[in-house]
């Protein structure tokens, strides 16, 4: 499998990158799969009983804003200060020495792509991302940057201060779409989603490789995605690389390992 994964890469002229979380595990950021890897991430959670959905939630910068911008805050921090993992410039080679054009579709709200140093216009984040902002009312279509530097006391998780919105003073939070998110400005992610398509129909006639790496099937956003451009595109190959659920239909390759080991593998197949 390894050796057609190197081969459809060697051949593409178009690179569709699509990342779930399982891409973010091998720079050490914590896997939510399930409530015991999230309670090994964030144990004061674990006293307190609370799944990743239940803190993942908007209520919170409603109810008790402290809470909300504890979780939010403290990964903030992490993400600002994770290095991207090797994988991430072993896809950057490829794309420069092909000289492809490429676009990252993920469902990761990390900002791991751009600071591994890809273009920023051609990725469409599908849920948003922790590094803009919005209000929680919201009293505007307005997203801004977070620039926020908040400090985060892990045991209680709770931030020292509450960011707020520069237009009203309301909170502010991520401008990500939680669960049960009533009020997420989704105006950013749908612009991305149109340059998204203007791009296939740019360059969709080319040979196109899809390379997926760690997208689940509890929320399939990511692999659904890899799909239909796997069966829409003449030609196309879908390369999913998954520990868990790595399954796939022939003639896409199925790579049931973590994403770095599957690219490194690739690349040293390709050299």
């Amino acid at each position: 499998m390894f050796t057609r994964a190197a081969q459809a890469i060697d051949t593409a002229e178009l690179f569709i990158i699509t990342a779930g979380a399982g891409m973010g595990v091998d720079s050490g950021l914590p896997d939510f799969r399930g409530n015991t890897g999230f309670w090994q991430a964030y144990p004061p959670y674990a006293r307190l009983g609370l799944s990743f959905a239940e803190c993942a939630n908007p209520e919170h910068f409603q109810r008790d804003p402290a809470f909300g911008w504890g979780f939010y805050g403290h990964r903030a921090n992490l993400y600002r200060t994770t290095v991207p993992h090797e994988g991430f410039q072993i896809l950057q080679r490829w794309i420069t020495q092909k000289n492809a054009p490429y676009f990252v579709v993920t469902s990761n709200v990390d900002g791991q792509f751009q600071q591994a140093g890809f273009d920023d216009h051609q990725l469409l984040e599908v849920h948003g991302s922790i590094h803009w902002l919005q209000c929680t009312r919201p009293c505007s279509d307005t997203i801004w940057p977070n620039n926020e530097q908040l400090h985060v006391e892990e045991l209680t998780m709770r931030a020292d201060r509450i960011p707020r919105c520069p237009s009203c003073g309301m909170v502010s939070r991520p401008n990500i779409l939680m669960f049960g998110d009533w009020s997420w400005l989704p105006q950013r992610t749908h612009a991305q989603e149109e340059h998204f398509q203007t791009f296939l129909e740019q360059h969709g006639d080319k040979r196109m490789v899809v390379i997926e790496m760690g997208a689940g099937t509890a929320i399939p956003t990511i692999r659904a995605t890899s799909e239909r451009l796997g069966w829409r595109h003449t030609g196309a190959t879908v390369i999913r690389i998954n520990t868990r659920e790595p399954d796939i239909q022939p003639p896409h390759i199925p790579l049931p390992c973590g994403a770095l080991e599957g690219l490194r593998a690739i690349d040293a197949l390709l050299h």
